[in-house]
């Protein structure tokens, strides 16, 4: 996810130095391969893969290690393409850039030991390694929970504003089979449920989005600024489509209370020079 490769970037500097020294501190890894490097896995909640190649020949010397398996089938592998990218400090260790692992399809950064004629590869998933760092606060059962509910709340607006968008054309196509005149009211009633079902439709996509399937970690202003305004733009066309019927309906029946339709033509005003000044500070503001 694109917070995790943020965040990470932010602070790669100290997250490196950590995993390099505890790394250090614990000697020699060589000798760990017998008991499938268990004690590492154990120490390291982030680490997912471990596997040794040739110094000289760059062909993988061992199986794939993960944490509850063995890859035999990755043995035998040339890794030269992953050696000529990596830069060594020290002539010893050296750290890879954030990518998608192939063989785990996680987030992850690659830290490289050479020891004797071998080069030992330590895949660190991104994410648990954020949050072991206390860089990154995540919960798995309250997310599930989140998520859930997300999911049941977006899902159930996009229904309710399919159904909103079936009855009012199913009221409209009544109307005009049992009815003999035509309204400009009745025109613009449709109009209206489909505008406020696009609000809702929207509103439920976004939420999906940005909750359920891109689930984002941090809090981005730019992303809840064009939501609101996506949003407050399809309530102000609604109304102002409302503010319409009403100001032909005064004209045509009782032009007296017109000061009403006024009234309801200066919150919609007032309702859109606040959304505009909104904008604009929000604008200023993250720049």
């Amino acid at each position: 996810m694109k917070e995790f490769i943020e965040t990470y970037k932010e602070h790669q500097e100290e997250i490196e130095f950590f995993l390099q020294e505890s790394v250090k501190n614990l000697g020699s890894l060589t000798v760990h391969k017998k008991s499938e490097f268990s004690k590492l896995f154990n120490l390291f909640p982030s680490l997912e893969l471990i596997y040794f190649t040739n110094k000289d020949t760059k062909i993988q010397s061992t199986a794939n290690y993960y944490r509850t398996s063995i890859d035999e089938e990755a043995k035998d592998k040339n890794r030269s393409y992953l050696i000529s990218k990596l830069e060594f400090k020290g002539e010893n260790i050296a750290f890879s850039k954030p990518y998608i692992s192939i063989a785990t399809r996680n987030n992850c950064v690659t830290l490289t030991i050479k020891e004797g004629d071998q080069i030992i590869f330590l895949d660190f998933r991104i994410d648990i390694l954020l949050e072991k760092l206390n860089l990154l606060e995540l919960n798995k059962p309250f997310h599930s929970i989140t998520k859930g509910f997300y999911i049941f709340a977006g899902f159930s607006m996009m229904m309710l504003s399919i159904i909103t968008i079936v009855f009012s054309l199913y009221d409209f196509a009544y109307y005009l089979i049992a009815e003999s005149t035509l309204s400009l009211e009745m025109i613009f009633k449709p109009i209206i449920a489909l505008t406020l079902s696009i609000a809702i439709f929207d509103l439920a996509k976004t939420i999906l989005e940005q909750e359920v399937f891109f689930k984002s970690y941090s809090k981005n202003a730019k992303v809840e600024t064009k939501i609101l305004t996506k949003f407050l733009s399809t309530i102000i066309i609604a109304l102002s489509i409302e503010a319409l019927i009403v100001v032909f309906k005064i004209a045509l029946n009782d032009y007296d209370k017109m000061i009403n339709a006024f009234y309801l033509i200066a919150g919609i005003s007032l309702i859109l020079i606040s959304l505009t000044a909104f904008t604009n500070f929000s604008t200023k503001k993250s720049k």
